[in-house]
């Protein structure tokens, strides 16, 4: 194993373990999968003409050590290595559901504490509208505001819409749901 820790973002410098080297002061440009680490003011500058940082500051850090790098590594490994698959022991095939049958459940039952949110929960609660977008589009149409709460009720016609194009697909005996299975507007 080397002794360089990172590569400056902008030049590629070889920057050791150990060393001084900057951070760009927004959150964004830290994060674990898009590291950016720089060896020098001039280069963690030179980044901020492709992006837009409205207010950005170098902050001077030091490298970790190489056991405190390993060290680190080896958790990260420890945490992110997915749990041994579970052999099954029912053999009952699996059972599709169609979307608003009524027989069925949206929520799988779990065996978990009652009030436990399930991932079917979470997904009927979620907001399938990119909202800067929508309050975009009004603003330009219309002039007129938009308020967040309608980007709820929008997200409740999708689902509709959504739901009924998994029916028509499954009606067609397909698992794939193509533009074809959404109803058009009236």
């Amino acid at each position: 194993m080397s002794d360089v820790w990172y590569r400056c973002s902008e030049c590629r410098t070889e920057i050791p373990f150990g060393g001084m080297h900057y951070v760009c002061s927004v959150s964004t440009c830290n994060r674990a999968r898009m590291k950016l680490v720089f060896c020098s003011v001039v280069c963690w500058d030179s980044h901020l003409s492709s992006v837009r940082h409205r207010d950005a500051g170098a902050i001077e850090a030091r490298a970790p050590s190489k056991e405190q790098w390993q060290r680190e590594q080896a958790a990260e490994a420890a945490a992110s290595a997915p749990a041994a698959p579970t052999p099954s022991t029912s053999s009952a095939p699996v059972v599709r559901r169609m979307v608003g049958d009524a027989a069925s459940n949206p929520v799988a039952p779990t065996g978990n504490s009652p009030g436990q949110v399930t991932l079917a929960t979470v997904t009927d609660k979620d907001v399938l509208i990119v909202v800067s977008k929508l309050k975009k589009y009004i603003k330009d149409r219309s002039g007129f505001n938009c308020s967040d709460a309608v980007a709820e009720h929008l997200s409740e016609h999708v689902r509709a819409v959504a739901d009924e194009a998994i029916r028509n697909a499954a009606r067609d005996e397909r698992k794939t749901v193509l533009d074809r299975d959404v109803p058009r507007r009236r």
